[in-house]
């Protein structure tokens, strides 16, 4: 282990390590990428690659980033957006949840998406498309539904879900589960020209307010659609969520969601109820 340290330390230049010296070590003693990424970052070397991270996230925090597991439920407009923004974050291991292939329709807005992955399942798409932009971050891909029965087992050792689903009644089900399992759940929907992001942690009830008038069917989504800037522009709200909770920095949206109005350019923020709150006022 010595050796690969001294070899890390001689090929660093003001604390950086470049990407074909993280490659050299790895071939030369026999090491993944990930633990090559690893062991730099337990000495006090930040890969290259992150270098323009570190004037807002220290060495520590992305130490963490890449000790840390996220479930991305649903690999579609929101969640290919969320995946690639996760891993270019350099968070170490993302496991991508979706029982679905990729259709003609998904090109207009889906980042992972393309014509040579029609056809092809989208976590295998965004399998892929990790292993081509960051090599470091590992990828659990579960082509299967995300429901109550097997939410326990997908979401085990799991610090943060992020929702991207488009189905309201998944959703639901996620939260409940979410909140049962004690794992904070970043949300986000859109619909159109708009969208929203809330962050729920365990006990809070913000998602099942959100959607206390729901009765069936998928969401606006269905009748609006979505073009291309929407899920870009949710889902990086929702990845900013998502790194504030694994970094324990900065306000979180709990208790509250912003309202993103991309055709009128306006933000608004709705408050919700703490869950404690709800249970005296009943």
């Amino acid at each position: 282990m010595k050796n690969v340290v001294d070899f890390l330390m001689r090929n660093s230049h003001n604390g950086l390590l470049p990407w074909g010296a993280q490659c050299e070590a790895a071939a030369e003693y026999q090491m993944e990428i990930a633990d090559v990424e690893r062991l730099a970052l337990e000495h006090g070397i930040f890969p290259a690659r992150y270098q323009r991270n570190r004037n807002v996230i220290s060495l520590a925090d992305q130490l963490q980033l890449f000790n840390s597991k996220v479930a991305v439920v649903g690999c579609g407009g929101l969640g290919g957006y969320v995946i690639e923004e996760l891993a270019r974050m350099g968070v170490g291991h993302i496991v991508a949840i979706d029982p679905d292939i990729f259709e003609e329709h998904n090109l207009n807005r889906q980042i992972l998406s393309t014509p040579a992955t029609l056809g092809k399942a989208k976590v295998e798409a965004a399998a892929d498309r990790v292993a081509e932009i960051n090599p470091a971050v590992t990828v659990t891909a579960v082509q299967e539904a995300f429901c109550t029965a097997n939410g326990y087992l997908l979401l085990d050792g799991v610090d943060v879900a992020v929702d991207a689903l488009d189905s309201i009644s998944y959703r639901l089900e996620m939260a409940a589960l979410c909140s049962a399992a004690e794992i904070p759940m970043v949300h986000g929907a859109i619909g159109g020209w708009y969208g929203n992001v809330a962050t729920q942690l365990p006990g809070d009830t913000t998602v099942q307010q959100i959607y206390r008038n729901w009765v069936d069917g998928k969401g606006i989504e269905q009748h609006l659609g979505n073009p291309a800037f929407t899920p870009a522009v949710v889902a990086s709200l929702e990845v900013a969520e998502v790194c504030k909770l694994l970094l324990g920095k900065g306000d979180l949206l709990r208790n509250r969601k912003l309202n993103i109005d991309l055709l009128a350019m306006e933000i608004h923020e709705i408050p919700y109820q703490p869950a404690m709150e709800l249970i005296e006022a009943a």
